[in-house]
């Protein structure tokens, strides 16, 4: 990837040498921080060189009556003003200066710091427009004008305010083993930023359970990225998630798919070991007959915290562990109480950050 910020925006730190040698880098890096528990070669995933962002968030910045985008500098010390970023998808590419262009025309930029874009395959994109001040029936007006002009969904943001022109999501189709496979995708909620390297990943992760059997447990499963792909592998899932927007998209996202055999259930994981073991009861877990499932996988994608003793405590009473980290050094944390009564027989590196230093990491676990 070329990009003429390299060296300013503090977006991409890991650049030099090209693509390749920010791989290895990284590579070299996690081999060494896991060599205490695992000597084997990676499963290796690699992005697009560019183009590869379908999620991307960057400033507004005002100089005179002119706005411009803007990313934080290198080791924060200040903001660069940019015109275009190679990491976003073509579609965002074309957007960005048509779009700051009718914002400076129709004189909606007062108050504006943020702009973030979301954007699926095909080229649908939602636009949130961040501001410090309430948004007014002319704002709406004049939104609706660029959304219908440039073909795009915009949302306005400000303390307590949401409003929407069009729809706050996109609708991404991904194509993992010849399987298209359709999502809702919200804005302002999680979603996984590099399509192709997670189409990778989830092809992995089915992999893994090529030959499982039983039924399926998921903790953090978000909008169902990986859950409605599993329910080709298993007769049932059980899949858990605590917040309720991604809980929506996820059964929504069971339909767009016509899956029938996934129970989706509003819960942290924490309050979900406790129901199971009947420490509590929840009305959520009513109408769900745990009895019914064989749990003996379960497969795990916490936020960067990781999970807490008690958690991993719990994922170590099932045969079979799948675990998806965006955090190597919580996930080193996390394996090696996992490795006490599991052993690792795959890991694997998704560059789903290129240019950055942070990777996404796969590790399967089989019971001793």
């Amino acid at each position: 990837m070329n990009c003429k910020y390299f060296g300013e925006c503090g977006s991409c730190r890991n650049y030099e040498n090209g693509y390749e040698a920010q791989l290895l880098k990284k590579l070299d890096l996690n081999k060494e921080r896991f060599v205490d528990l695992y000597t084997r070669e990676f499963d290796i995933c690699r992005s697009p060189i560019s183009g590869y962002r379908a999620r991307a968030e960057f400033k507004i910045w005002h100089i005179g009556d002119v706005i411009h985008y803007a990313m934080n500098a290198l080791e924060h010390k200040g903001a660069v003003i940019i015109e275009e970023c190679p990491q976003v998808n073509e579609h965002i590419f074309a957007l960005m200066p048509k779009l700051l262009k009718e914002i400076d025309d129709a004189r909606i930029g007062h108050k504006l710091f943020g702009a973030d874009f979301l954007s699926s395959s095909s080229g649908e994109i939602a636009v949130s427009l961040l501001y410090h001040k309430q948004l007014d029936a002319l704002w709406e007006e004049k939104a609706k004008e660029i959304a219908q002009k440039v073909g795009i969904s915009i949302i306005g943001r400000s303390r307590k305010q949401k409003l929407v022109v069009g729809q706050d999501y996109v609708t991404e189709t991904l194509h993992v083993r010849d399987v298209d496979y359709k999502f809702m995708q919200i804005e302002n909620s999680f979603t996984q930023p590099n399509p192709r390297v997670n189409e990778q990943m989830i092809a992995w992760a089915l992999e893994q359970f090529e030959d499982a059997s039983g039924d399926l447990l998921e903790l953090y499963c978000g909008a169902g990225n990986f859950s409605i792909p599993f329910a080709s592998k298993f007769d049932k899932v059980l899949a858990t998630e605590i917040s309720k927007s991604s809980i929506t998209a996820a059964k929504n996202n069971m339909e767009l798919n016509d899956v029938a055999h996934i129970e989706f259930v509003r819960m942290s994981a924490e309050e979900f070991v406790q129901a199971l073991d009947g420490v509590r009861e929840f009305r959520r877990m009513g109408e769900i007959d745990i009895t019914s499932y064989a749990l003996k996988n379960i497969f795990v994608d916490p936020p960067r915290a990781g999970m807490d003793a008690e958690s991993c405590a719990f994922v170590a009473r099932h045969d079979t562990i799948l675990y998806i980290s965006c955090n190597p050094e919580t996930l080193h944390r996390d394996l090696e109480l996992l490795t006490q009564t599991h052993k690792i027989e795959k890991m694997a590196l998704f560059d789903q950050f290129p240019y950055t230093n942070h990777v996404e990491m796969g590790v399967k676990l089989v019971r001793l």
